[in-house]
């Protein structure tokens, strides 16, 4: 048993390691390359040289981005079959077909496009050069698609159904799949997230540029794309978030009431502005969980609803199987210690089903199978040992998302003082603090990048697959010091990875920044 936790802990640990040092690299690969694709569209555009030359910038910190996504992203997808194969082969069939398109046709257009960018120049025509470059973003975009399809599938698994003759989910609607509202927002929402950082990272290497005074005037027009790409980047990521709340309520309650700390739910909840938990309490037992709250009234519920008058469940109201609507009248679903038992009802029918599988009994095959699909919609409720299992880490979640909130405000406050300042008061682009500013805003997006996907992930737990597969079902027969060794070698070698990318970031940006950006054309 204790080697079984063992597993678990450190197979979860090693895939939180490799997904939050590959996003360190996708999100500034999927904006860098709308960035790079508009300076070279002002280059065709306008004639002008020396925008060839500060596209040609801006591209080369591009291409050392996106080779180190690469190699992390690989290691990713083979942790799926090296950690979870139990997972692999339960949603297999499902799971693998977004990987695959995702492989075979985005990742195709990207490395195809991709080297026609970087060799292209003076050897294909302009139009073309520039066609090459949008088609390198848009296979960049849509290699984040289908992988968000597949991850928004684990947290809302629909278009499939159980086969208990396979032991496995098979896909029955790929349009359901692929269309899924749940991948629709996450994938509107990593793009445009894509956007802000990449804008606060063109912002902070020029503010380094013009703190330094070298090449001041490349600085200043790159600052200005990067500013308006990263404020538009921004206002949509907040409209997209606000939709991925809207169906995380739909289909990940738990998620929402871990988010806001909240375990008692009311009609007119209030949304958490600035708070504090107090973790000397026991919620479960009626302690008050925060230690101190300023709530927005009734915000959570119009953020939710549109409207201030219905309940958001909280986290116990959720376990005990109880809501409230908006007349104040309770009604009773399905509680989590119900749920434990039909899952367990049928985790026995599919038992069943293979002992007569195995005795080559058809009838009770049948009837079997039927017990399975009547019940399955709670299959994976039959691991958990308590209904308190089934509850996320509450402080991770919550803390995660005031991260990610507060850090979002600072980035539009940012924005907004950029362009300003690049349109109305660009004396002050000479300013010490401005140059600060910026190249310390570089650390802020990327910590709201992370925290943003910590919640996503942290906040859907204890499930890898949302109310069919907990993380304790999904994990491979290997020993835990196997998976303990990888996770140090992993370690070692994306971070080896991370400080030679800022290395060689560092030094091109510097050798460049001797040079006349402009006229490297």
């Amino acid at each position: 048993m204790n080697d079984l936790i063992g597993v678990v802990d450190w197979s979860r640990a090693q895939f939180a390691l490799t997904a939050m040092y590959h996003w360190l690299f996708v999100p500034l690969t999927i904006g860098l390359s709308v960035i790079v694709a508009i300076m070279e569209t002002l280059y065709v555009r306008t004639g002008q040289a020396r925008w060839k030359g500060i596209t040609k910038f801006w591209m080369t910190l591009f291409g050392i981005n996106f080779a180190c996504g690469v190699a992390t992203g690989l290691i990713l997808e083979f942790e799926f079959g090296t950690n979870w194969s139990n997972y692999s082969w339960f949603v297999g069939d499902i799971f693998g077909a977004p990987l695959a398109i995702e492989g075979i046709v985005a990742f195709f257009m990207e490395a195809t496009f991709v080297a026609v960018m970087f060799f292209g120049w003076n050897k294909v025509s302009k139009r073309f050069h520039l066609a090459a470059t949008w088609l390198t973003a848009l296979g960049v975009s849509i290699s984040a698609l289908w992988i968000l399809v597949a991850n928004a599938w684990m947290q809302n698994p629909v278009g499939m159904t159980f086969d208990p003759e396979q032991m496995r989910n098979v896909m029955t609607d790929f349009w359901s799949v692929a269309l899924n509202s749940v991948a629709i927002n996450k994938f509107f929402h990593a793009v445009f997230s894509g956007w802000t950082l990449a804008g606060v990272f063109v912002i902070g290497v020029s503010s380094w540029l013009l703190w330094r005074k070298r090449n001041e005037e490349a600085a200043k027009s790159s600052m200005i794309i990067g500013s308006w790409v990263g404020l538009a980047g921004l206002l949509l990521t907040l409209w997209t978030g606000h939709g991925s709340a809207v169906e995380v309520s739909k289909v990940q309650p738990m998620k929402l009431a871990a988010m806001e700390g909240l375990y008692r739910g009311n009609i007119g909840q209030g949304l958490v502005g600035v708070a504090l938990l107090d973790h000397s309490a026991n919620p479960l037992d009626g302690d008050e969980p925060m230690a101190f709250s300023i709530d927005i009234p009734k915000g959570l519920s119009y953020l939710i609803y549109g409207t201030g008058d219905r309940f958001v469940p909280g986290i116990i109201d959720i376990l005990e199987g109880r809501e409230i609507n908006a007349q104040g009248d309770t009604v009773n679903t399905v509680s989590y210690a119900d749920r434990i038992a039909i899952g367990k009802r049928a985790q026995q029918s599919l038992r069943d089903y293979e002992t007569a599988r195995r005795a080559n009994d058809t009838a009770a095959m049948a009837t079997a199978a039927e017990a399975v699909a009547k019940d399955f919609k709670y299959f994976g409720y039959g691991y958990l040992k308590s209904p308190e299992a089934a509850i996320p880490p509450v402080g991770l979640t919550f803390y995660s998302f005031r991260i990610m909130v507060i850090a979002g405000g600072y980035l539009l406050v940012l924005f907004l003082v950029m362009v300003f300042i690049s349109y109305r008061k660009p004396k002050y682009l000479e300013k010490a603090w401005l140059h600060w500013a910026g190249m310390i805003s570089i650390a802020v997006v990327w910590v709201c990048s992370q925290a943003g996907w910590v919640l996503a992930e942290v906040g859907r737990q204890p499930w890898v697959v949302q109310d069919l597969m907990p993380t304790n079902a999904a994990i491979s027969d290997i020993p835990a010091s196997s998976v303990q060794l990888t996770f140090w070698i992993f370690a070692f070698l994306f971070t080896a990875l991370l400080i030679a990318e800022i290395s060689i970031m560092l030094r091109y940006i510097s050798s460049a920044s001797k040079k006349n950006i402009e006229q490297t054309a």
